[in-house]
Order: C-alpha cells, then sequence, then structure tokens
C-alpha cells in the first residue's frame, strides 16, 4: 500500500496534465472577452453621455442668451452652429406663438454635425416686458 500511495503521490507531485491546462485557459479567454465587451460598451455610452452633455449645454447656453439679452424672437424656424467643447453641433430653434401676447415658446433641439441623430432638446420661455 505504501507504494502505491508514493506512485500517486508522485503523479499529483507532477503538475497538470495538458487537458486540466487548455480547460483552465479557455475559461480565462471566454472571461477576458465578456470583460473586453464590457469596457467596449462602457466606452460607447461614456461617449454618448458626453455628447448629449455637451448638446444640452449648447440648448441652454441659447436659452439662457435669449433671456439675458431680452432678445424677443420672431415666430418661426431658424439652424445655426452651436459648437461646444470642439465638438461640432447644430442647433434648430423653433419659435412659438402662445396664448398670451407677452410669451413666445422657444424650442431649441441640437443635433450632431450630419444632423444624423438628435441630442437634446430644451424647450423654455422668451418674455416682452410692457
Amino acid at each position: 500500500m505504501t507504494a502505491r500511495r508514493s506512485t500517486a503521490q508522485a503523479r499529483r507531485a507532477r503538475g497538470f496534465t495538458l487537458v486540466e491546462v487548455l480547460v483552465a485557459l479557455a475559461i480565462v479567454a471566454v472571461a477576458l472577452m465578456g470583460a473586453l465587451r464590457a469596457v467596449a460598451s462602457l466606452t460607447d455610452a461614456a461617449a454618448e453621455l458626453r455628447s448629449r452633455s455637451l448638446a444640452l449645454w449648447s440648448a441652454e447656453n441659447r436659452l439662457a442668451r435669449i433671456r439675458i439679452e431680452g432678445e424677443w424672437p420672431s415666430p418661426g424656424r431658424r439652424s445655426t452652429a452651436c459648437p461646444q467643447a470642439a465638438v461640432a453641433l447644430i442647433c434648430e430653434e423653433e419659435v412659438f406663438q402662445t396664448p398670451n401676447p407677452f410669451f413666445r415658446r422657444v424650442e431649441i433641439t441640437v443635433f450632431d454635425e450630419q444632423r444624423s441623430r438628435r441630442l437634446a432638446r430644451l424647450t423654455g420661455f422668451a418674455t416682452s416686458v410692457p
């Protein structure tokens, strides 16, 4: 019995078999692929969040400018470039009359440079003090 024990202990002391190493490598490879996909997804989400934040800031800046300068925008639609942090954005401003003659509703929609997707939309009001 001691001879058998020493042979079994000798086998265990030799290390891992090739099959065990390949299985371990396969498990590590699958885990790394999942981690890489998660990192790529997080990177895309961070870039999207940055674009949407910059677009919202552009729209807020335009509304603030209307209020600060006391601008009374005429009803209609106009588009202007509204870059933010070296990102090219297009602001589309649409002004509507309201039932109250001293208020105008201003809707600002911000698109990416190619106008392929809407990044932000903000509604505010311009007032005319009599």
